[in-house]
């Protein structure tokens, strides 16, 4: 499937390859790297169920590596959507876009976070929400924990800002780098492995341009069968969860 789209588009189509996004980015990544991004194709990956959302099918259908590992490949352009209608919003971005591009979609129903009216654009994330002691750096469908996270805090007198950071790969430096001097202290949301995805892309840029203090919240190891807001609140997502990191991330500045 990945091999005939880069076919296509070698006519002047521009094909949508969709499929589970954990196989997508392991059955598919050789014809990816080697036929679509070596030669800039313009071909749009859409990885669906990803994260823990397939939840019942258990750790094999669960995407937990599809960003780190197509965020390492060169000319690849990463987005991660958050709701209905950024979704929306994020295709026809998507479609309009020359170059390959991953798009992460989520199996489950998740709540409209944006109107219709709503600005996307590829590489320039959304502050959300406005706050000056720490700045929670979300992507994906789990952007609504981290926004009932900060409306926990508020409660205790902590401000966190909330940004969407929806294009994982080329992420929005500027307003990182904005973020984490205003507020000293950065935690990253993302249902996915810790390990080379939004975190590591945050830590990498922080680290070069304004080191910072960091949590993270994402998948440490596999998962398994069950509910979907059952397996979020096991590992971590919940909005008290992530309050905690958004605790120790502020207690890191203050040492």
């Amino acid at each position: 499937m990945v091999s005939m789209a880069a076919g296509m588009a070698r006519t002047g189509l521009t094909p949508f390859v969709n499929t589970f996004a954990v196989f997508l980015t392991t059955r598919g990544a050789d014809p990816i790297q080697s036929l679509i991004a070596y030669d800039k194709l313009n071909v749009k990956i859409a990885g669906t169920y990803c994260g823990l959302s397939d939840s019942y099918d258990g750790a094999s259908h669960h995407g937990i590596t599809d960003m780190s590992l197509m965020r390492s490949i060169p000319n690849m352009t990463v987005v991660c959507v958050s709701d209905p209608v950024e979704t929306e919003k994020a295709v026809m971005a998507v479609a309009d876009f020359d170059g390959p591009v991953y798009l992460r979609l989520s199996r489950a129903p998740a709540p409209a976070l944006y109107s219709e009216d709503m600005k996307f654009e590829i590489g320039k994330g959304i502050t959300v929400k406005d706050g000056a002691d720490v700045a929670l750096v979300c992507t994906g469908t789990v952007l609504h924990k981290a926004i009932e996270a900060a409306e926990l805090l508020e409660k205790e007198g902590i401000h966190a800002t909330v940004i969407d950071m929806h294009t994982v790969q080329p992420i929005d430096k500027d307003l990182l780098v904005a973020a984490a001097k205003k507020t000293g202290a950065v935690v990253t949301v993302e249902e996915h492995s810790i390990r080379g995805g939004l975190g590591s892309a945050v830590a990498e840029v922080l680290a070069a341009e304004c080191p910072t203090p960091m949590e993270f919240v994402g998948a440490t190891d596999f998962a398994e069968s069950g509910d979907y807001d059952e397996l979020l609140e096991k590992y971590g997502y919940s909005g008290a969860s992530i309050a905690e990191k958004c605790k120790a991330a502020i207690a890191k500045k203050n040492k």
